[in-house]
């Protein structure tokens, strides 16, 4: 009898054991997914800061006329610089065309640099229309803008929401989902969460 009581005793030591480590295992999955989560764009340390006033320009644009960039307009304008020798801009393309359609009313602005018979022959071929296409050494120096493709998300009222290096369509959508969540980029964003996550767990074990 005595024997059975201490092997059930043991039994519930041991269920207790397991229940603590199923708890532990599932609060550190939690805290890979968060740590795997996707970085969204790469925010590179140069130019005007998420937050500040965009620079404002008035640029002829390739095919005729002139587009205002980052002048307050009552709708967020994406600015995209690219290049006719990038293959991943090439393949972004689509990306860029279905967002002016969207609910969120995006303007993009395709920007580049170089001699404008390139730029109208890469324009006709990748069928361009549909954008603003402006070629400004001045707006790519103005932003420092080192590695292409990069994106700068311009707010309605004029402020710099958000930028970024871009390679994919999550990429550019964590953009906006930065200007939606008032942060200047998805890093900075689960860099919070992380510091929060942090302090709550040394405030339960304390």
């Amino acid at each position: 009898m005595t024997a059975l009581i201490i092997a059930n005793a043991f039994a519930w030591v041991a269920i207790a054991v397991l229940s603590l480590a199923v708890l532990a295992l599932a609060r550190q999955v939690g805290v890979l997914h968060e740590r795997m989560a996707p970085m969204g764009a790469l925010t590179m340390d140069h130019g005007p800061e998420a937050g500040s006033p965009a620079p404002v320009f008035e640029l002829p644009s390739l095919t005729g006329g002139r587009v205002a960039v980052g002048r307050p307009s009552g709708r967020a304008q994406l600015i995209f610089f690219l290049s006719p020798t990038c293959p991943v801009c090439k393949k972004l393309l689509p990306v860029l065309r279905s967002l002016p359609g969207s609910e969120r009313g995006i303007e993009v602005v395709l920007a580049s640099d170089g001699e404008p018979p390139e730029h109208m022959a890469f324009y006709a071929r990748e069928k361009l229309a549909p954008f603003p296409y402006v070629l400004s050494a001045e707006l790519g120096l103005k932003f420092r803008i080192s590695k292409l493709p990069y994106a700068v998300v311009v707010a309605p009222d004029g402020r710099i929401a958000a930028k970024g290096l871009v390679n994919n369509r999550e990429q550019i959508e964590s953009l906006f989902l930065a200007q939606e969540l008032g942060v200047s980029s998805l890093q900075d964003f689960l860099a919070r969460t992380e510091v929060a996550n942090e302090e709550r767990v040394a405030h339960e074990v304390v």
